[in-house]
């Protein structure tokens, strides 16, 4: 399976010069608690720099005391941002979020557009529809069994 078949498409974003402020609010107003952190080029596409999160605004702003409007998200982010291509599978993303340390990582096309973002819930959810379906496979077998041999 690949990444891009259970990815979420709608994406909620930031550009880098946003500050705190402006992301918490963001965040508040959709009911989220991460927002990727964006660039704009000339051709509209967005390309992913980091991701901020409510529990980044907590310990590096809000804990340090720090002016919410007078730190912008670009600087708040780490220097390294793993993403995933929609085309990769997703156990080596869950490698690559494990080796990260990261719930949630940003999905580009190959262009190194931002297309998605995954998270351990979505991988979560697909992996008990799995589940669900193998589940279904044997409650027919036993079915068809005790059927066959009355």
């Amino acid at each position: 399976m690949e990444v891009g078949d259970i990815c979420q498409r709608t994406v909620l974003c930031c550009e880098k010069e946003a500050t705190a402020q402006d992301a918490a609010k963001l965040m508040r107003h959709n009911h989220v608690g991460d927002l990727v952190v964006t660039v704009t080029q000339a051709d509209g596409v967005r390309i992913p720099l980091g991701m901020i999160t409510d529990r980044d605004l907590v310990l590096e702003v809000l804990a340090q005391e720090v002016d919410p409007m007078g730190v912008c998200v670009g600087e708040l982010i780490g220097p390294v941002l793993g993403t995933a291509t929609e085309d990769e599978g997703v156990y080596e993303v869950l490698s690559r979020m494990w080796e990260f340390g990261v719930r949630r990582m940003p999905v580009i096309n190959r262009q190194g557009g931002l297309v998605g973002i995954i998270t351990v819930d979505d991988v979560i959810a697909h992996l008990s529809e799995q589940l669900t379906a193998v589940n279904r496979i044997t409650s027919v077998q036993q079915q068809q069994e005790s059927v066959a041999r009355r």
